[in-house]
């Protein structure tokens, strides 16, 4: 949800699905969105517009069952596939992440970074509350999300949260200061986790 703007279902409630980094500009830690696919057409220009975010269009498909979440998606007007396939299911307790932990490096986020067309790194900060995590399991049939940038994913996931519902409020861009400019797309520090090899559903059992 874009502040000030009301809370409209078809504006901010959608599926959506996105490949980030981890980044820190300036001394203050955030997100950079490599890219998102959402199947609102609306929310995709707008977001494009007024955020200059890597959104695409895409057809998606979310279904219940049980506690499972099977979930598809495969991007429109692409010249290579772009799809992800597959579930993934919440397996204990929800909990709060805990600073100086993994999960709390990856949730506990409050910014969002991107870059203008003149080569301007801007800034959104993000407003949420801690994340109600809890451990989880996946079954992956596809994915080429990552490889449509170039990016090589092997094996199953390191880690793996679930998550049922979290409100997220976004305010406009600002300038960064003290941020790199450049008249050509560059990353401001990234910081990468490692990945291991490993079965395709992470040796998880429904």
């Amino acid at each position: 949800m874009l502040r000030p703007l009301p809370d409209l279902p078809w504006v901010s409630a959608f599926p959506e699905l996105n490949l980030r980094l981890y980044v820190e500009v300036a001394g203050k830690p955030g997100i950079w969105f490599i890219s998102l696919d959402a199947t609102n057409p609306l929310a995709v220009w707008a977001a494009r517009r007024a955020f200059h975010l890597p959104y695409f269009c895409a057809r998606m498909k979310v279904d219940r069952v049980g506690e499972r979440i099977d979930y598809a998606s495969e991007r429109r007007s692409s010249d290579h596939r772009v799809a992800f396939r597959g579930a993934y299911w919440p397996t204990g307790s929800p909990f709060e992440a805990k600073a100086g932990t993994i999960e709390h490096f990856l949730t506990e986020r409050y910014c969002l970074y991107t870059q203008r067309g003149d080569g301007a790194v801007v800034r959104a900060s993000v407003h949420h509350p801690p994340w109600p995590l809890q451990p989880a399991c996946a079954r992956i049939d596809e994915n080429t999300i990552a490889s449509a940038q170039g990016i090589d994913l092997e094996g199953a996931p390191d880690l793996l949260h679930f998550s049922r519902k979290l409100d997220v409020v976004v305010w406009p861009l600002e300038a960064v200061s003290g941020a790199p400019s450049s008249s050509h797309r560059s990353l401001p520090r990234v910081m990468l986790l490692p990945r291991t090899g490993g079965a395709r559903n992470a040796n998880c059992q429904e």
